[in-house]
């Protein structure tokens, strides 16, 4: 009987009709050394051992073990030597007909646990979300009020998605909306077929050769500059109008880029510009601050990778895709300090054509203390695995649910599986599915990359095998 009761309990109390406690037993170590020793216990009433709270449950669940009535599990807070509440869910029955109550709990603290990580998990989801907002809202500001005329392209349709006002005023519409009108009626027909093949192979490269071109409707001789870019799980073509002669009305405004620059200058996040080699050209005092050095004749000249970066690879990994892509966002790395302190950043990158030769702007991130806070709670992602033969989404909200109705050994083996295919899946990515490259930056032999490649059913790996 004494090894049945400690199978189906973690605590387990005898209590006489008053509720006062005259027997314990604890099958569950660290319970046990989280409260107290169970000798003590003994003599009081099984309100006095529980928090203050929860005093109204024990009275409760001894009147339901008394009526013998349905047994009924109610959630009781015990509190822990160290001060912290310890959750136990409770259940009384009556034995032996004499008014004895036998008390079942069941340690509730890895649930409690797990509730409060997805708790943080939801608001850290939250504050990106709310991030995400500002950033776009910043987008479109600067998009409309840009004096560089931009569109953004349809390539499989060779439709205009967007316009902003400086490409309308030079493509002759003034405020029209240009919106779902097709490109070849804003230029003309003898350079149309140069500009529709470079729109057409701008997928494979990410970025196309400058082309000229000229407007319809005697708008004058332009070049075009065109990147792509993914956008609601479509690639979009970002194309910059860039007029041979510059018209009255798009002069640079030196007033306002002289504020943007000791905006930028004076700004808390580091930002630095560097050559298409990763050699630094200039740098703010943010960044100057970050790898722990006063003057800015320090880092210049020097390769970037000096300070940023975990491995060699990383920033010639995310350089190259910057020279393809044009623009990385939240590239997450770190950045060593002369004097050895490593911090944590995010990198968005852009890559600026023009001015002379080719340039690269990094704007750096410390978000060290973000990651403290919450590490393992802001890298959930929505996606979907398998659980007992059935989709799981992988949503806060529904992986809540699932908590009681699936173990928490599943829970943790399938959440472990889903981050490591989706962090095989970025490295591949990154490094335009390198698999040498990608497996350096994992830490991980290449044949212990493939094995996981294979388990997950990720790539094509007919043409790679483990040697």
């Amino acid at each position: 009987m004494a090894r049945l009761i400690g199978a189906a309990s973690d605590i387990t109390l005898i209590l006489d009709s008053d509720g006062v406690i005259l027997d314990t037993a604890f099958q569950s170590g660290p319970l046990l050394g989280a409260l107290s020793d169970s000798a003590v216990w003994i003599g009081q009433t099984f309100g006095s051992i529980v928090a203050a709270d929860s005093r109204a449950k024990t009275a409760a669940l001894m009147q339901d073990a008394m009526a013998h009535g349905e047994p009924k599990w109610r959630h009781i807070n015990h509190k822990a030597m160290d001060g912290r509440s310890i959750p136990v869910l409770y259940c009384g029955v009556e034995i032996g007909g004499r008014g004895r109550v036998m008390a079942f709990g069941r340690d509730l603290s890895a649930a409690s646990t797990l509730q409060q990580r997805l708790l943080n998990a939801q608001q850290a989801v939250e504050r990106d979300y709310a991030r995400l907002r500002d950033i776009e809202g910043c987008y479109r500001l600067l998009f409309q009020q840009s004096s560089e005329a931009v569109l953004i392209l349809d390539p499989a349709k060779g439709q205009i998605i967007e316009a902003n006002p400086a490409a309308s005023a030079l493509c002759g519409t003034g405020t029209a909306d240009v919106s779902g009108r097709p490109l070849i009626d804003f230029f003309d027909t003898d350079h149309l077929a140069d500009v529709q093949a470079q729109i057409g192979s701008i997928g494979a490269r990410g970025r196309a050769q400058d082309v000229p071109a000229l407007l319809s409707h005697g708008g004058g001789a332009v070049t075009l500059r065109m990147a792509s870019f993914p956008q609601e799980n479509a690639t979009s073509v970002m194309m910059c109008i860039v007029p041979a002669q510059p018209l009255p009305h798009i002069s640079a405004e030196t007033d306002s880029k002289a504020i943007l620059l000791r905006a930028v200058e004076n700004a808390p996040d580091a930002f630095v510009v560097t050559d298409e080699e990763g050699d630094v050209i200039t740098a703010n005092a943010a960044f100057l601050e970050m790898v722990q050095l006063r003057h800015e004749r320090e880092v210049v000249g020097q390769p970037l990778d000096r300070w940023v970066g975990e491995s060699g690879v990383e920033l010639s990994v995310l350089t190259a895709n910057l020279r393809n892509r044009g623009v990385i966002r939240f590239f997450s790395t770190t950045v060593r300090g002369e004097h050895g302190i490593i911090t944590q950043i995010e990198i968005s990158a852009a890559a600026v054509s023009g001015g002379g030769r080719p340039t690269l702007g990094f704007a750096i991130r410390n978000v060290g203390a973000r990651m403290d806070m919450g590490q393992q709670a802001s890298q959930v992602q929505t996606g979907s695995a398998t659980l007992a033969g059935r989709p799981l989404s992988r949503s806060v909200e529904q992986l809540t649910e699932l908590i009681g109705r699936v173990s928490l050994r599943d829970l943790v083996r399938e959440s472990t599986e889903l981050i490591e295919r989706l962090a095989i899946e970025a490295a591949l990515e990154l490094t335009n599915d390198n698999r040498a490259a990608a497996a350096e930056m994992l830490g991980l032999s290449r044949q212990s990359l493939y094995v996981k490649m294979h388990r997950y059913g990720i790539g094509d790996l007919t043409a790679a095998s483990p040697t």
